[in-house]
């Protein structure tokens, strides 16, 4: 099954984030999603078609075929689309979106949640993404499931693709109008301006789209309209030809002007989808997606609790390494992020009176994991295995390395001295300053492999708050009064500006 089959009215705020919160109570989830059901592969699909429909209408300009006024907006903002297909491109791999929480039953089972989540607003809000709005629809679906903390950082990625699927159903009609239209052209041609088979300008091509397209074309409402419009333009030349597509008409028991009304309807619908589509692909450019995570991430608002009020005063990289060390412990240990949250917290509240154990950071990055591990019934060791593993095979690895070349040197020195004392003080000596030489070549290569530590740090942008003001000493020797003034002036205005 296709996502692009969802599709539904458009809903107010208040009926969307109604129908999120049931929509959340009704999805039954699962720790991954399939790879199956991919969805960059059908973007490619889609922007592929978006892509024809482009080089289409770039034809018929030459040709000076009357654009539909929805392909105006694709014209002039194409090289938007194809950035945006380009980004989803690079940020969502396979393995990325395999590790997304899925939907186990219905009729989306194996997809990723918040893709489902993010077809849903779009195809209920007609492609109009707001900052404050998209806040609002995704607290409503927390208020029944909580989304994981990678769920709501790549969102925007899934938005994109949704309104990418969007725009290529608009490209489906705006190719079947336009193909429409040249036929009009040929039919001109041929019949009304009487030019030979040398003279055609205008052919119909024959390709794989117009399969694609092919249960739009047989609506003949594009056509009628363009034929009336066309054939209106030659005046008195065409009555007949007008007379005889009334009558046609009629047949099918339509109303010429009905048809002509109900057709720029469309037009109008069309085109002001597709302005709604690229208008929020410009605007989840612009959108600051790190402000909306923080009001909305659920970790986030309980980490805020920290006894300590250290936590809501650091930068953003502390906040963010504090926040991935919560989705670790949760990924290792299966337990959610928020009661994983809400236990650092709990933790903190004991040891209140105690600055440094008061702090949850204490407990995340410090010697109070094994206090955090054994509070969520784990054992700190089984957890940490990984990393003494690591730490015995690089000293062990160091020492082992250090010595099998030593002694490989003092068995060259023997084969040329035939000395075995001589040889083993050689190969002693060698020792200490060859494993010195090996701890700094595994250095510099674990330096470009291993991602090092986060050094925790304070949010200091907006000034230094009194209680951490310190005294500055600047040792100089004033030799007058005068000089003395103007030193305390320079301090001064190097201090507070």
């Amino acid at each position: 099954m296709r996502l692009s089959d969802i599709k539904g009215i458009v809903l107010d705020k208040e009926q969307l984030k109604k129908y999120l919160e049931n929509l959340a109570s009704d999805h039954t989830l699962k720790a991954k999603s399939n790879k199956e059901t991919y969805p960059v592969p059908e973007m490619e699909e889609n922007f592929e078609y978006i892509t024809k429909t482009y080089e289409l209408l770039n034809s018929h300009l030459k040709l000076g075929i009357t654009i539909h006024q929805a392909g105006e907006w694709l014209l002039d903002n194409y090289y938007v689309i194809e950035e945006t297909a380009k980004e989803v491109r690079k940020n969502l791999t396979l393995k990325k979106y395999t590790n997304f929480v899925g939907i186990s039953t219905g009729k989306y089972q194996g997809y990723a949640r918040i893709y489902i989540l993010a077809e849903e607003i779009v195809s209920f809000t007609d492609g109009i993404l707001k900052a404050k709005d998209l806040e609002e629809y995704l607290i409503s679906y927390q208020n029944k499931k909580t989304l994981n903390m990678e769920e709501i950082w790549d969102i925007n990625l899934f938005f994109k693709i949704a309104l990418i699927e969007r725009i290529k159903d608009i490209c489906t009609k705006i190719y079947a109008s336009q193909m429409q239209k040249i036929k009009v052209e040929s039919i001109i041609e041929r019949l009304v301006e009487n030019k030979s088979k040398e003279e055609l300008k205008f052919k119909v091509p024959s390709h794989e789209y117009i399969k694609k397209v092919q249960a739009y074309s047989e609506n003949k409402y594009t056509f009628i309209e363009y034929m009336s419009y066309r054939l209106k333009q030659y005046g008195k030349k065409a009555i007949p030809y007008l007379n005889i597509l009334d009558e046609e008409i009629s047949k099918q028991g339509l109303n010429l002007q009905e048809v002509i009304k109900k057709e720029h309807f469309d037009i109008a619908l069309k085109k002001v989808s597709i302005g709604n589509s690229i208008k929020s692909i410009h605007a989840l450019q612009r959108m600051n997606f790190l402000e909306i995570f923080e009001k909305i991430n659920g970790v986030e608002e309980v980490l805020k609790q920290d006894p300590a009020g250290i936590y809501e005063k650091m930068d953003y990289k502390t906040k963010e390494y504090y926040r991935n060390r919560v989705k670790e412990i949760a990924k290792k240990t299966k337990i959610s992020e928020i009661y994983i949250a809400k236990k650092i917290v709990e933790l903190a509240n004991l040891e209140k009176q105690e600055p440094k154990k008061g702090h949850i950071g204490y407990y995340l990055i410090q010697n109070g994991e094994e206090k955090l591990y054994n509070s969520l019934e784990l054992k700190a060791e089984d957890l940490d295995t990984k990393i003494k593993k690591r730490t015995n095979l690089y000293i062990y690895g160091t020492i082992l390395l250090s010595i099998i070349i030593s002694i490989g040197i003092g068995y060259l020195f023997y084969a040329v001295s035939k000395n075995v004392i001589l040889s083993i003080i050689q190969a002693t000596l060698i020792l200490i300053p060859l494993s010195e030489i090996i701890i700094k070549i595994m250095q510099n290569i674990l330096g470009k492999i291993v991602k090092p530590k986060l050094i925790p740090k304070m949010d200091l942008s907006q000034g230094i708050g009194r209680e951490n003001a310190t005294m500055v000493v600047i040792p100089t020797i004033i030799e007058s009064r005068r000089k003395g003034k103007k030193t305390c002036r320079k301090v001064r205005s190097i201090l507070f500006g």
